[in-house]
């Protein structure tokens, strides 16, 4: 059997003088470093995760602004359409009066020249009258 003697208590105190150094020396300097890292890591999710939160955020602003920039501008490009059309309409309507005027004009004076031609002719039909009585007559002397 196993006896307890002097070398046995010497073994076991050794033993926990080797672990309590090793614990100053290695465990608690190691333990350290792990939870310093583990606290980094933690401390890197987090800013990741926040990150990432931040740019959902801004996605949803970027397609806010978009919705936004797009709806104006079609809003604007109705608008432009609109005036545009008044525009047009106005352009359209000056023509219309200068061509009514043009052909106003037109009828005025070919109404001038058609009245101008029915004052003179009773005398071309005399003198026209005339000319071929003298030229029958001429013809038969």
């Amino acid at each position: 059997m196993l006896s307890l003697d002097g070398t046995l208590v010497v073994q076991l105190i050794n033993f926990v003088v080797f672990l309590a150094i090793l614990n100053v020396i290695f465990f608690k300097p190691v333990g350290a470093a792990i939870a310093r890292r583990r606290a980094y890591i933690d401390g890197l999710k987090h800013d990741i995760e926040q990150l990432q939160t931040d740019a959902k955020a801004l996605r949803g602003q970027a397609d806010e602004r978009r919705v936004a920039a797009r709806r104006d501008a079609d809003e604007a490009v109705a608008r432009g359409r609109v005036e545009a059309g008044k525009e047009a309409d106005v352009i359209a309507a000056g023509a219309q009066e200068r061509a009514m005027g043009i052909v106003g004009a037109a009828h005025a004076k070919v109404a001038d020249e058609l009245q101008a031609a029915r004052a003179d002719e009773s005398r071309i039909v005399a003198a026209l009258a005339d000319e071929l009585l003298g030229r029958a007559l001429g013809g038969v002397a």
